[in-house]
């Protein structure tokens, strides 16, 4: 799949159960490095980090409460990510997404497609 500039884009379908950051590197390794990575502070892991910034990444994760010495962080860019959080508001807007009507992964992730190509085309 890819975005709007012909770009490669990646995703993986994990049960609610799971916590993102455990996919993160397997979907990292399905796309080229990219420029920035902006993300909450659920993935605040030392060792995404150092993955990230060994390929040239610039990595804007807000530190999580247990750190002690907290990272910087580029506020500016982190006020970007509000564009990823409306994408999935709009997504939910659709009752089959926020409900989870499918029961087949595939019937799921076609689904997630249309919308968001849906979303894409209306703004």
């Amino acid at each position: 799949m890819a975005n709007a500039e012909g770009k490669p884009l990646a995703f993986i379908l994990t049960p609610g159960n799971v916590a993102d950051i455990s996919v993160a590197a397997t979907l990292l390794d399905d796309i080229a490095p990219p420029r920035r990575l902006l993300a909450d502070k659920a993935y605040d892991a030392g060792h995404l980090r150092q993955r990230l910034e060994a390929q040239g990444t610039e990595v804007v994760i807000p530190s999580s409460g247990a750190r002690r010495h907290p990272y910087p962080l580029n506020r500016k860019a982190y006020r970007g990510r509000n564009v990823i959080e409306r994408m999935f508001c709009r997504m939910k807007d659709w009752r089959r997404i926020a409900t989870r009507y499918d029961r087949l992964a595939r019937n799921f992730l076609s689904a997630i497609a249309l919308v968001a190509s849906v979303c894409f085309w209306i703004t």
